[in-house]
């Protein structure tokens, strides 16, 4: 009878283990939202707009990168734009291609592609280079990038960088960032 008992405990034991590693491996969302594709019009920023910093040179060794008739100058792991006599820090246009990925940059699988992810900016292999992309919904970064903004959608609070917005979720415990949608341009 003890001996039945003992073994009754100890299932009972390791079943109740097993299911609480299992529940801490869940993806637990904050708040579910559907948002895929979003008109700017919608978002609404929780911070006045950030001020623009410019410089008026840029290193010697920048990289000019042409994409559908944008010109960008490539230099210490950042894209900058010319206007008006100065150079202003922006993020590339989906379908720019570089032929080395920044220094840093973190490897993201979602759905069996390696994006490569770098302040914000997400890369796909495009044969001997990267290119820029949109991530697809669902993919999930466990920072965000430092211009990262809090945005207000139909009264969801989200993330917003370069176009891509994100919702604060749980993994294994750990505070994670959903891409859930795209503001469109």
């Amino acid at each position: 009878m003890r001996r039945i008992a003992i073994i009754v405990m100890g299932l009972f034991l390791t079943t109740a283990s097993v299911n609480e590693v299992n529940a801490q491996r869940r993806v637990k969302k904050v708040k579910v939202t559907k948002v895929v594709k979003v008109p700017r019009t919608k978002v609404v920023y929780k911070k006045p707009k950030r001020k623009v910093v410019t410089v008026r040179t840029l290193p010697r060794n920048k990289v000019v990168v042409n994409n559908r008739g944008v010109r960008y100058h490539y230099v210490n792991n950042k894209f900058y734009r010319y206007y008006g006599g100065r150079y202003i820090n922006v993020a590339p246009r989906p379908g720019l291609r570089i032929k080395v990925l920044p220094t840093g940059f973190r490897t993201v699988v979602y759905a069996g592609r390696n994006y490569f992810w770098f302040d914000g900016i997400f890369y796909l292999r495009a044969g001997d280079q990267y290119e820029v992309v949109y991530p697809e919904v669902g993919t999930i970064v466990y920072e965000l990038p430092d211009n990262a903004e809090k945005v207000e959608i139909d009264g969801d609070l989200l993330y917003e960088s370069n176009n891509v917005l994100y919702e604060k979720i749980q993994v294994d415990g750990t505070r994670a960032y959903e891409v859930v949608g795209i503001i469109e341009e």
